[in-house]
């Protein structure tokens, strides 16, 4: 078999395998949905999600020790990840075949030539890792937004599959929703449309693992180059070369994806995988020059405190950034968090949402809580954004420690914010209208949402009797018909006599058989029509910030409850009340 077709049945192989784990990132007990499957293995697999971790918290985390052993293959066969196994690649590779497959060989080879831009992905690769070193009080993790693996998963979890299972809801038992899917879309299209122009645009221009691995395959043992014999130059081989690395000359070996095509393209065999140099040279180091390096480093150590400038990590947090139960502190949460987006994936009510940039530039695609988006806020019973967050970022928490019991009763459930209420906007509080739907639905026991029962008389509620009898009363003004059937409305006579309405028509208003008037008013004589509320109020003790209040609160718009993340758990200077002693 020609390696060539050995390389496409391996990228066709882990391109499925990759969507498959991208597929069964659902709870649930079926074949298809999460029941052990690795879902997080090419995450794992990823050597610059595991030197960023390693550099932001000097910890190699243990799932991550597969990526080590990529970095051990690299240096052995080379860029096999980026030719063999990278689901992004693999894309690149496809859409730049598509696009360019009628075109002539001299077409192929001018628009596969090596070109100088092709640093910009060490530079970027620079000031990524140097942000991640910068001293452990700032470090930040900011690989995600650019790592092929993190932006491939991002993009199929929260983009593609949503799109797709929108009519059949074979993935999802209801639609998935995610904020800011526009600016996922941009980024993930713009990376794949730009193979229109140059094959594997962003392999070569852009992708920081490329050039991680890049600079690792420049100690490899085995490597493409020329054998003995006479080049006709040709330049065959660089018709379909993927990473644009000039086999046909000074073979640039950081810029070789291992793709083979050019082995499979020289009519004289020329072309060799081998231990020794190629016969017309090499060049190993990337071409980054010293004043490019200087600039990215400076940049990198710069970014960090300059992001940090608005304090949105400390005394400026934004109230609206609620984070997962289980997540680790801000600060050790953002050195640690890749933005794979595998937490909104497996998350059963779609509550996990991408952060934009209400909490800073650092926030952007971090996983934050929506309890306006999805069924429900956060379930009691769901423990599975910890499950399966790759770098720890999300604590895998028991269900015991997330409700405070067994050990963890002393310590209490986790808080991941409070709930308060706007009363200028609460139908009890502010219209009179009876609503206890924020009770009846908080899932706390004891609840957290407890209400006060006030009788008040209703706007226009002082009526004029024409006459009386002890099952209904008639009246001069025009009422709504049913208006006062609900239950929660009460007639007063005097101070003493107030009587649950049954009914009420145009002209009337009736009370049920055991609710008759002992004393009918007189003719002309004057009623009100009050209202039983229960307005509802908070208990900061025992609201651990759920959301389902708010999910469900029938006020549309800005809801009347809404969930802050004052009094989590994992912060201690955002605690609603003062430590007893």
């Amino acid at each position: 078999m020609r390696i060539v077709t050995t390389r496409r049945i391996s990228q066709a192989f882990f391109f499925a395998l990759f969507l498959w784990f991208c597929i069964v990132s659902t709870v649930g007990e079926k074949i298809w949905q999460l029941r052990g499957w690795p879902v997080d293995l090419f995450l794992w697999l990823d050597p610059l999600a595991a030197i960023g971790t390693v550099l932001t918290t000097h910890t190699l985390y243990r799932p991550l020790v597969w990526a080590v052993g990529v970095i051990v293959l690299t240096i052995v066969f080379g860029r096999f990840f980026c030719g063999w196994l990278c689901p992004f690649g693999t894309l690149h590779h496809f859409v730049g075949y598509l696009a360019n497959r009628k075109k002539t060989a001299v077409q192929r080879i001018r628009l596969n030539k090596y070109r100088k831009a092709q640093c910009i992905k060490y530079l970027i690769l620079i000031v990524l890792l140097f942000m991640a070193a910068f001293p452990s009080l700032a470090a930040t993790l900011q690989t995600g937004l650019l790592d092929p693996i993190c932006l491939v998963s991002r993009s199929f979890n929260l983009l593609l599959l949503p799109i797709l299972d929108r009519s059949v809801n074979f993935i999802s038992v209801s639609a998935r929703f995610y904020e800011g899917a526009w600016l996922i879309m941009s980024v993930f299209l713009t990376a794949v449309l730009l193979n229109l122009v140059i094959p594997r645009f962003y392999c070569r221009f852009v992708c920081p693992l490329g050039a991680l691995l890049g600079i690792i395959s420049r100690f490899s043992i085995w490597r493409i180059g020329q054998k003995e014999g006479e080049c006709t130059d040709c330049k065959l081989c660089e018709k379909s070369c993927e990473g644009a690395c000039e086999p046909a000359g000074k073979i640039r070996i950081s810029e070789c994806v291992l793709c083979f095509n050019c082995l499979d393209d020289c009519k004289h065999e020329l072309i060799g995988y081998q231990t020794i140099p190629s016969r017309t040279g090499e060049i190993t180091d990337p071409d980054v020059s010293r004043r490019g390096f200087v600039l990215s480093l400076t940049s990198g150590v710069l970014a960090v405190p300059a992001i940090r400038l608005s304090n949105k990590i400390g005394a400026n947090w934004h109230h609206r950034v609620i984070r997962p139960p289980g997540s680790l502190p801000e600060p050790e949460f953002l050195k640690r968090c890749i933005k794979c987006g595998q937490c909104m994936r497996v998350c059963p009510t779609n509550v996990i949402q991408p952060g934009g940039f209400e909490g800073g530039m650092e926030n952007l695609w971090t996983p934050v809580l929506n309890n306006r988006i999805g069924s429900s806020g956060c379930q009691l019973n769901c423990t599975a954004c910890g499950q399966v967050c790759p770098t720890f970022a999300i604590r895998p928490i028991t269900l015991a420690e997330k409700l405070g019991q067994d050990q963890f009763a002393q310590a209490g459930p986790i808080r991941i914010g409070t709930a308060f209420f706007d009363r200028n906007r609460c139908l009890p509080w502010a219209m009179d209208k009876p609503c206890i739907v924020c009770e009846e639905n908080c899932p706390v026991s004891p609840k957290a949402i407890y209400t006060e029962e006030i009788f008040t008389t209703i706007r226009d509620g002082r009526l004029t009797v024409k006459e009386a009898a002890p099952d209904v009363i008639h009246v001069e003004q025009n009422l709504v018909p049913g208006k006062f059937a609900t239950g929660d409305y009460y007639c007063v006579l005097d101070a003493d006599n107030r009587i649950k309405i049954a009914a009420n028509t145009e002209n009337s208003i009736e009370f049920s058989p055991d609710q008759k008037l002992q004393k009918t008013p007189p003719a002309g004589g004057k009623i009100e029509i009050q209202v039983r509320l229960q307005r509802p109020y908070v208990d900061i003790e025992k609201c651990i910030g759920c959301g389902v209040c708010e999910h469900e609160c029938p006020v549309s718009g800005k809801k009347a409850v809404r969930v802050s993340a004052e009094g989590e758990t994992r912060s201690a200077d955002r605690r609603l009340l003062l430590e007893p002693g």
